[in-house]
Parts: C-alpha cells; sequence; structure tokens
C-alpha cells in the first residue's frame, strides 16, 4: 500500500468509526465529542504505527514526541477536524490525516463522512468551471476572521459560512467555493492533509503572506492559512497585504 493509499484508507475507515459512534453511542454533545476524539484516534494511530512503524506521528489528540522534529516523515492527523459540527449533526466535520517529508505537506486525504466523499493526494484535479465574477469566500460559521471579511469586501466576495477547516478547504477544492482565508489560530493537525490535498488538486496553498506552509515545527502553532484558485492567489494576497 502506497502512503497515499494508506491516507486514504485510514481516513475512511476512522470517518465510519466516528459515524458509528454517533449513531449508537447514545451521547451527545461535550462527551460525544470526547469519545469520538478518543476513539479515531486510537483507530489511526493503530493503523499508521502498524503500517509505517518507523513513522512519527503528530496527532491533536495524543502527547507530543518532540523526537520527530529530526524525522523527516511525520504523519499528522487530526482524528475529529469539527467536534462542535459532529456532536451537533452537522456535516460539517472531517477527518485528516497527512504526511509531511522534509517539513512540506507531502501527501494525505481528508474525508468528509457525512457527505461520503474523500478527498486524496492520489485523485486527479478536479475540473473546475471558469472562476466566477464573484468570488466565494468561505468562513468559520461561528468566528469569521475580521481578515476574512476585510478581504471578501475588497474583493466583492461572497462569504459562505462553513463549519470545520476540513470542509471549507475541500468546499474549494470541490469547486463549491473559491477561497478559504483563516487568521487566528490553527495548528498543523488542522490543515497539513488540506494543504496537502488542495496542492495535488492544483490549488494556491500558504501562509497568508505568501509564505510556504512548513509543518513538523517543534511548536505546532500554525495560524493561519490561505488556499485558494490559483487564478486568484494574486489578487487575494495583495487585498491582504493592503488590510
Amino acid at each position: 500500500m502506497t502512503d497515499a493509499e494508506l491516507a486514504r484508507s485510514v481516513a475512511i475507515e476512522a470517518g465510519r468509526l466516528l459515524k458509528h459512534l454517533r449513531a449508537s453511542s447514545g451521547l451527545d454533545g461535550a462527551a460525544l465529542g470526547a469519545l469520538g476524539d478518543r476513539d479515531a484516534n486510537t483507530l489511526i494511530l493503530d493503523r499508521l504505527r502498524a503500517a509505517r512503524p518507523d513513522d512519527f506521528i503528530l496527532s491533536e489528540e495524543s502527547v507530543d514526541d518532540r523526537a520527530r522534529c529530526a524525522a523527516r516523515r511525520v504523519w499528522i492527523v487530526d482524528p475529529l477536524d469539527g467536534t462542535r459540527e459532529y456532536a451537533s449533526g452537522s456535516d460539517e466535520w472531517a477527518v485528516h490525516i497527512g504526511l509531511a517529508i522534509d517539513g512540506r505537506p507531502a501527501l494525505g486525504a481528508v474525508a468528509v463522512p457525512d457527505r461520503e466523499r474523500i478527498f486524496a493526494t492520489d485523485d486527479l484535479p478536479p475540473d473546475h468551471p471558469p472562476c466566477p465574477q464573484g468570488l466565494r469566500v468561505v468562513v468559520s460559521r461561528s468566528r469569521a476572521p475580521d481578515i476574512a471579511r476585510c478581504v471578501g469586501d475588497r474583493l466583492g466576495a461572497t462569504l459562505i459560512p462553513m463549519g470545520s477547516a476540513g470542509a471549507k478547504a475541500m468546499a474549494v477544492v470541490e469547486g463549491r467555493a473559491d477561497v478559504y482565508l483563516h487568521d487566528g489560530g490553527q495548528y498543523e493537525w488542522d490543515n497539513c492533509a488540506p494543504a496537502a490535498v488542495a496542492l495535488a488538486a492544483g490549488l494556491h496553498a500558504s501562509r497568508i503572506d505568501g509564505r510556504p506552509l512548513i509543518y513538523n515545527c517543534e511548536n505546532p502553532l500554525l495560524p493561519d492559512l490561505l488556499i485558494c484558485r490559483r487564478e486568484v492567489a494574486e489578487r487575494v494576497l495583495d487585498a491582504i497585504a493592503k488590510g
């Protein structure tokens, strides 16, 4: 099994587990979210360690082993991206399985289980229609960052509220949106797999000042992110720079 096939397989299996837990556990709210985080994390770590015993893993739900910083290959995972959406019954949650090689988002998979979708770096890039006249920017449903609103106004864009980071990034990959812009607090597990999938799909993915995304840092905080169609990247970055 290739790394990309492994990422896809594990993301699908974790998504199925999470759907089963939600349907059968009898829990809701924070208790359901905690159970999903724990059990999906256990499954993912077991599968990755069995298949790639020499690789390191950085997971939102596990104690960080800083020895990973000296490794070339590190799996960066979010077992349940969008815990609130998952527990509420929304379909805007995801499972992230990313692999950073030499600090770059090399490959990965993002499952959106309630939509029965899996996005992976070994997929063919989607055939997007021409970019619409008015851009569509996905933003957090609960706390849209000021920068996204500002840039949206400057570009004359429509803001589309959406749930988890993975759901928003995959909306751009899928062609249902044109820009995902975030500033204000993410970690490597929030965007490694989405960035890898976006890049493989021919999209632009960077920090909001245009710098490349670097992973497997000692401090996994990676607070800002831009994923967008390549043909609008320069316009978006210019709008960000103008504040």
